[in-house]
């Protein structure tokens, strides 16, 4: 009888620290989720008032952002290399910083165009298989734009002729 008597105090303990395991859980797992969202909310008001304060500080008085003018369709080339015929595309991209210049100059594109298939196709294949013939290709590229710019509009316009897709094959 003496175990019988003390087998119901025995069970009722446990659960008054199952209780107390359960509320302290609850409330730890509160606080957890209150102190995530608050650094959350912290880190992304930090983060939105930052780009602005540093965009404004990065960017020169002079200096514009770039905007950028796709050239399309893709340039396709020939070649007649070692007895085969092969082929390159690339897509470009002029990369400047006045829109109004760059405005200007797209009343030139059948002009640039030509321009740019004729550099292209007097290019020797075997150079333009290697990283430094294709970045030869991309600085001939940008001079001719420019030139073309410098006698239709008067100004450079173009910082940059960038490929966004070249393929040889």
């Amino acid at each position: 009888m003496a175990n019988e008597a003390s087998a119901p105090a025995e069970l009722a303990a446990p659960k008054k620290n199952k209780t107390k395991v359960v509320i302290v859980a609850s409330i730890a797992i509160l606080l957890a989720v209150g102190l995530s969202a608050a650094g959350a909310w912290f880190f992304l008001n930090k983060e939105s008032a930052g780009p602005q304060e540093q965009s404004a500080q990065e960017i020169p008085q002079g200096k514009q952002k770039a905007v950028y003018e796709l050239l399309e369709p893709a340039f396709v080339v020939n070649f007649h290399s070692q007895g085969r015929q092969r082929y390159m595309q690339a897509s470009l991209a002029l990369m400047s910083r006045n829109e109004n210049e760059l405005k200007q100059l797209k009343v030139h594109m059948p002009t640039l165009r030509n321009q740019l298939v004729m550099l292209f196709s007097s290019q020797d294949f075997e150079e333009l298989n290697t990283p430094v013939g294709i970045e030869l290709l991309k600085q001939k590229a940008t001079a001719a734009v420019q030139e073309l710019a410098m006698h239709e509009v008067g100004s450079p316009v173009v910082e940059q002729v960038l490929f966004t897709n070249f393929v040889m094959q």
